[in-house]
C-alpha cells in the first residue's frame, strides 16, 4: 500500500483507491484468521489422579481444538492457561497450593456431589462445578467461558 501511494504521488496520478481497499480488505483478512487461530488455541491442563481419564478429556479437548494437557499433579500455570482439575487432587494439598488453585479459577469436575464436596470447590473458588463423566461439549464451553473471563 505505502509503495501505491508513494508513485502516485510521484506520478501526480490519484492513487489506485480500488487496488489499496483490496489490499486492506486482504490485510484484514489476515488478522482475522490470526484472532481465529489464537482463540482456537486456548491452553487447557488437566490435572487428574486417573491418568486414563486425564487422557481421554484432553484427546477430546484437542479434537475441539484447544492445546490440552494432561497431568498426575498440579504445576504452575502458563498465562492463561485454563485449570481443570479433579476435586480429588484438592485433598493432599497445603493452605499455600490451596491458595494457588484459588488463584486459578479452575473448573472442577468430579463423581462427588454431596455438600463437603461442593464446598471445597467453594474454598478454591472453582469457576464451575462439573460432576462425571462430564460432557465433552459442556466442558469445552466452560473452559471457553472460563478462558474469555480472564483475558
Amino acid at each position: 500500500m505505502k509503495a501505491e501511494l508513494e508513485l502516485a504521488e510521484e506520478d501526480g496520478s490519484p492513487p489506485p483507491v480500488e487496488r489499496l481497499v483490496s489490499d486492506v480488505d486482504e490485510a484484514l483478512g489476515f488478522v482475522a484468521a490470526a484472532e481465529a487461530a489464537v482463540e482456537a488455541s486456548i491452553r487447557v491442563l488437566v490435572v487428574d489422579d486417573d491418568e486414563r481419564l486425564a487422557e481421554i478429556t484432553v484427546r477430546g479437548l484437542r479434537r475441539r481444538g484447544f492445546d490440552a494437557e494432561a497431568s498426575a499433579s498440579l504445576r504452575l500455570l502458563m498465562a492463561g492457561e485454563v485449570l481443570v482439575l479433579d476435586l480429588g487432587m484438592l485433598a493432599d494439598l497445603d493452605d499455600a497450593a490451596l491458595d494457588g488453585v484459588r488463584d486459578a479459577r479452575p473448573i472442577i469436575v468430579t463423581g462427588a456431589t454431596d455438600r463437603a464436596s461442593r464446598a471445597l470447590a467453594d474454598r478454591v473458588a472453582a469457576y464451575d462445578y462439573l460432576v462425571k463423566p462430564v460432557d465433552a461439549d459442556e466442558l469445552a464451553k466452560a473452559i471457553r467461558k472460563r478462558a474469555e473471563e480472564s483475558r
